[in-house]
């Protein structure tokens, strides 16, 4: 294989690993992993969790539909009546040497006129800062409840 053919390869499946990190942060927390699990559980129990696995260190909330009233679609910019946004946030605690790390996204999807055979369905999206940031300071909250301080 040449290496153009396998430079060509291989930065299409870097960008995708970065675009699928987008969003994502992390804290670390000085505490026990029980503590931060907890914490973690906390800080989305706003939503349905569909995934609690301790064991894994994984937590995913199912999708919930956000209303976005307003917005238009095509060059006329018609009114789209159902207009809505679906998010979900995955956490994952992982236990390293004197901390626990915390990582979190969001994973969001836009409703969206798309044409053809289907005209609308969702779309992926950038994550919601204010989400991102409601969730961060949920779980630092929770963190200092529980005694961890974050480094």
């Amino acid at each position: 294989m040449s290496l153009r053919s396998l430079s060509l390869f291989l930065i299409p499946l870097f960008l995708t690993a970065c675009a699928s990190m987008n969003g994502m942060q992390q804290r670390f927390a000085v505490c026990s992993y029980d503590h931060a699990w907890d914490a973690a559980l906390e800080a989305v129990k706003d939503r349905a969790v569909t995934t609690n696995n301790k064991n894994t260190g994984l937590i995913e909330t199912g999708w919930l539909e956000i209303p976005m009233p307003g917005r238009s679609f095509g060059i006329l910019q018609r009114d789209l009546p159902d207009s809505k946004d679906r998010s979900r946030i995955t956490l994952t605690v992982k236990r390293l040497d004197d901390v626990t790390k915390i990582s979190f996204v969001e994973e969001r999807h836009r409703w969206m006129f798309r044409g053809g055979s289907r005209l609308f369905g969702w779309v992926s999206t950038d994550p919601s800062e204010e989400v991102m940031h409601d969730i961060q300071r949920r779980l630092d909250s929770k963190l200092k409840e529980r005694g961890c301080s974050l480094t």
